[in-house]
């Protein structure tokens, strides 16, 4: 646990040259753009990007849908065959993570894969970013669909949304894997890693969504190796897809104000853990990441935890071991 928490450190000063990077550019694109409006010579950057680019899709037996729920509209894809699987995303990524996965284990289940509130197709309201409430979005799209019990991933972000999903509606979830990430106030854990984690500060910072706007594809391509292992583990594809989720309007605003809310999830994350899950729970975590710690640190919330260590990944488990991940995912999911 010592080395992760080592190397994360050091990734944290290299994430903070980025953001002088990132700062430098955007002054740089400052002056530019108020010399290109006097000529009306060029187009910036930032007229180019976001909405105006065409959403991924996803393989041909999924489909995008868009459900209100919750009072906010939540952008999903569907397609499969069987019990539902709900996959929740981090940040940094949208849907689009899973997309690698989705046509094995669409034979299996009928899957169900949401933008969060705050990225992407779906609304960016200016509240609502505590998990509790983003579960409560989840739960609602289930519900919506016509399911009463799924089984549950979630990466990152999605993490701690399947959580909370998790310990409110525990009847209702037959198994939940939690992928490389950590819970906010569940402790020796979260304030040996939050401390060493220097972007939860940044992008906590209600400034931060400013600085960011503009420049997602210089903020996101800095940011994604601070806590990747293998070099380069997007295709094009998904780096321009992760990138024009961010660049929407509010996208990286209000991405952000997940991390704003970790004071208030932490509060809720103490009463949920009053009592523990039920469930099995599969805790995946990346060999050069949370694998350190994330079955010790899942054992304090849940009775019921076995472990999959992802060899050769960091946090981007999905695109850094494709095949362990589904081979994993499947084996949990499908046992009896």
């Amino acid at each position: 646990m010592t080395t992760t928490f080592t190397t994360v450190g050091q990734k944290s000063r290299m994430f903070f040259l980025s953001l002088l990077t990132i700062i430098f550019l955007m002054l740089t694109a400052c002056n530019k753009k108020e010399e290109t409006s006097k000529s009306g010579a060029q187009k910036t950057e930032e007229q180019t990007t976001g909405s105006d680019v065409k959403p991924a899709d996803p393989p041909a037996n999924f489909k995008h849908q868009t459900a209100l729920v919750n009072g906010v509209n939540i952008h999903y894809v569907i397609g499969g065959k069987g019990e539902p699987l709900v996959l929740i995303h981090g940040f940094g990524q949208n849907w689009y993570m899973w997309n690698r996965l989705l046509p094995e284990l669409s034979k299996h289940f009928t899957v169900i894969v949401p933008d969060l509130r705050g990225v992407g197709e779906s609304d960016k309201p200016e509240g609502g970013y505590d998990k509790k409430t983003m579960a409560t979005d989840i739960h609602e799209l289930v519900k919506k669909l016509g399911y009463n019990n799924i089984n549950l991933a979630g990466h990152d972000i999605g993490l701690m949304v399947a959580y909370a999903y998790a310990a409110q509606y525990g009847n209702e979830v037959k198994k939940v894997a939690l992928m490389d990430a950590l819970l906010p106030g569940i402790e020796p854990v979260w304030s040996q890693v939050s401390a060493s984690a220097w972007w939860f500060g940044f992008f906590a910072w209600p400034a931060s969504g400013d600085i960011v706007t503009g420049k997602e594809k210089e903020f996101l391509t800095d940011f994604w190796p601070v806590v990747g292992h293998v070099k380069n583990p997007f295709t094009a594809e998904e780096t321009a897809e992760f990138i024009r989720a961010y660049s929407v309007k509010d996208g990286a605003k209000s991405s952000f104000k997940w991390f704003a809310n970790f004071p208030q999830d932490g509060k809720d994350n103490l009463v949920f853990a009053k009592t523990k899950l039920k469930m099995p729970l599969l805790a995946m975590g990346g060999e050069y990441f949370a694998a350190a710690f994330l079955k010790d640190h899942s054992k304090l919330v849940a009775e019921n935890v076995t472990e999959s260590k992802i060899a050769g990944s960091g946090h981007w488990l999905v695109q850094e071991n494709t095949a362990q991940v589904q081979k994993d995912l499947l084996a949990f999911f499908l046992a009896k």
